[in-house]
Parts: C-alpha cells; structure tokens; sequence
C-alpha cells in the first residue's frame, strides 16, 4: 500500500540526469514539483516499460539524488538502483491517492493507463501545449504521433489535467471538442521563472544588445531576427546592436545554423551560447534592451516572464499565452512581419516611446511565483480528493486510449530509461 500522500513519476528527471543535458522548460516544472511534493510523495520510475513505485526511503535517496549535482550521477545512480528496484512494487493498492505525471513521460502508452487503474490511482498530467497538434510542421511525425497519444490519454482517462495559462486550457478544450471526447477537470496555473538579480551597473561604454532565450528550432523563429541582424548591420555598420541568442540547437533549424555559419555580415554581431549559466544568463537578459520572443507558436513563454520579472523589456509575437502572461507590458507584433521588428528594435535601441511605456509599467509588475502556482493547483487537487475514485472501466473498453507502440528513444543502456521524446 502506498504510504505517503502521491505518488510522484521522476523518470524524466532521471533520464535527464543520466544524459547530462541542460533542463528545458519542461524539466523546470518537474523539478518545481518535486521540490513541493517530495516529502508527501513515493517515487514512480518507469523501468523497461514497467512503472515502479519506491519504498518511503529509496524514494527519498533517490530524490536527493535528482537535486544534487549530475557529477557522477551515473555511478551513484548505478549503486542505487540494483537494490532500490528489486525493493520497489510495480503494483499496489494505492486506493485513490493521485499519481503526478508532469513531464510527458509515456503517458501515449496504453500500458501507462492500465497500470494506473491497477493500481487504484488517480492520475494527474500536466499537458504543457500542444504544438505538435496545433503547428505540425514544425514537429517531426513521430512526436506528432506520441504528442496526440499523450493527449488523448490524458483526456481519457486522466482525473485531472494542469496547465501553465488559461489559454493552454483553452486550447484543449477546443481539441477535446473537435475530437469529441471528454474533458476531464483542468486548471491553468502561471509558472514560475529562474530568480535573476538585475546586474548593479552596466559600464556606460557597453555595447548595448539584444537577447533570445529558447532552443534553436523553426518554431522559434530565430531566422526572421538574424534577417533583421543583417538589415541592421547593413544599415548601421559598427554601431548595429549585438543579438545574443541563448539555447541548444533543436529540430529542423539548418537555415538558421547555415546562416550563423556562412554569413559574414552579422558574424560579429550575434553570438550563440549553447551553455549558459542562470547567473550568466541573468546579466545578459537584465542588461538588455529588450527581449526578443518571435516564436510561431509557445505553450507558456517562461523567458518573457524572467525578462518582465528582472525589468527587461519584451518584443514578442502576438500569440495567446503572450497576450495572458505579459499582462499588457510587452510589445507583440506579428511574427511574420520582419519590417515591423526591424522598427521595434531601432525603436528600443534609441529609448524610444514604447520602452519607455514598458519601464514604467516594470516598476509595479509582480512575477508569478511557484506558491501562487502550487496554491492554486494544492487547492484544486483538494476538491478532486473529495469526489468519489472515478471509475474509467466504460472509456477502456470504449477504445479512447492510445495502443502501446515500441518507441525509438534514449534507451539502450540506460539504467532507468524512460521517454526522451517531445523535450
């Protein structure tokens, strides 16, 4: 029997840990709720194919083990799991308690689902967008295809669904309306960015710039801004301001690599940090002239909050979740519209009107925090606790959940391998 409150799925944050690789955003979140649930949680770590819930004290070694640093994480992890696993339940009773699933993990798999109503669990997922259904073409077909199964898995069965903004919420309720299906409870809650301090002083002779925070992919738009860079250069020589771009490369963005590669004109006035620092990152975004965001389409958008919440202020593309979160503050243009940017950033280069709008708008803007986040989603969960267990044999049988499919993913040797799709 489960003998704490949750049951918490880690298996991205250990994925994650094993590869070594930066957290995205996603990731953020997952660490978020694992700082907050922990100490009310068993761990759930999805082992070839099979879930696995920990005992009360693996569970807690193996969280501390996620917060540490991932210097040796193999190793550590490698002498913990042997023992963690043979000790840890695959099935148990756990009569009603939620089973937290914020990170996508498998919840496309069948197998995901029937465990789940094995176990007596009522599972909460966090949908985080739906880009890959909504804007395919900037989406390989296999996380299409895993990104439909997670939602329509979770629409079907699920007890509860969390997003990050009411316009994420809406936007699924349009899709659970067009496919006719379900709409379990859903609730919109805000997230919360990295603290950054503003820096104390910005040297007078600096360079003033530009920063873009996101993985390099088509989604992000980032060859509408180095078509601007090169107009800028083009027109103010020397004096163009530097575009800093902050993130790993990502899916279909050879334009964007060949034109950092190959283009002369903008070379010494944009650069690229694949590995930046929070603090690092901080100094760049809080001395900035503005952020730019000219994504197609974002879920949430948690640079353009640090940015507002640092007092940096924000260019970025008219999109639902920007007009939600920038609460009125950041200057949103169409992201097709490259003339429009070029006058929006001369524009902010030169102090102009609408910078300053967004400075004195700054002083009174309050970020929104994790407390405000998990307030909102504890008080949620504790209405949900109140009804009866639903019972979702009648959705099983009527076929509303995805079949299991054997998935390509970061496998291989792997301790604990879990679902590196959609990061």
């Amino acid at each position: 029997m489960l003998k704490r409150e949750f049951a918490l799925d880690v298996s991205r944050l250990v994925w994650r840990s094993w590869s070594h690789r930066l957290a995205t955003g996603i990731d953020r979140v997952c660490y978020a709720y694992l700082e907050n649930f922990r100490e009310r949680s068993q761990a759930v770590v999805q082992y070839r194919g099979i879930p696995r819930v920990l005992s009360v004290r693996h569970s807690e070694q193996l969280f501390d083990l996620l917060i540490e640093s991932d210097e040796d994480f193999r190793g550590r992890l490698i002498r913990f799991a042997p023992m963690a696993l043979a000790r840890a339940q695959s099935v148990m009773d756990c009569r009603g308690a939620f089973y937290l699933n914020v990170g996508h993990t498998d919840i496309d798999l069948g197998r995901l689902v029937r465990w789940v109503e094995a176990c007596g669990l009522r599972a909460i997922y966090f949908v985080h967008d739906l880009i890959p259904l909504t804007h395919s073409e900037f989406c390989n077909p296999n996380s299409v295809v895993r990104h439909r199964g997670r939602v329509m898995n979770a629409l079907g069965h699920a007890s509860g669904i969390v997003t990050n903004s009411e316009a994420s919420s809406l936007e699924l309720e349009q899709f659970a309306t067009r496919e006719s299906v379900r709409m379990p409870p859903v609730i919109g809650a805000w997230l919360a960015g990295a603290q950054f301090e503003k820096p104390s002083a910005i040297p007078l002779k600096a360079h003033p710039h530009f920063i873009c925070v996101g993985t390099i992919e088509a989604r992000k738009n980032h060859f509408l801004l180095l078509q601007v860079w090169r107009r800028l250069v083009e027109r103010l020589g020397a004096a163009a301001p530097k575009l800093i771009i902050v993130g790993q490369k990502g899916a279909q963005a050879t334009h964007v690599e060949g034109m950092l590669e190959r283009c002369a004109t903008i070379r010494d006035h944009v650069t690229t940090l694949s590995h930046c620092p929070d603090e690092e990152l901080g100094h760049w975004m809080g001395s900035a002239r503005a952020l730019l965001m000219p994504s197609f389409a974002e879920g949430f958008g948690l640079p353009l909050v640090e940015a507002l919440q640092v007092g940096t202020p924000v260019i970025a593309s008219d999109l639902p979740s920007f007009r939600e979160i920038g609460e009125g503050i950041p200057k949103l243009l169409d992201p097709l519209d490259a003339i429009s940017w070029e006058q929006a950033i001369l524009s902010f280069l030169e102090n102009g009107p609408d910078r300053g709008r967004q400075l004195r708008l700054l002083r009174d803007y309050k970020a929104p925090s994790w407390k405000d986040h998990f307030d909102r989603v504890e008080t949620w969960l504790e209405g949900l606790a109140r009804q009866d267990n639903p019972d979702h044999g009648d959705a099983v049988e009527a076929g509303l959940f995805a079949a299991d499919r054997d998935v390509a993913g970061p496998r291989g040797a792997d301790p604990i391998a879990v679902d590196g799709a959609n990061l």
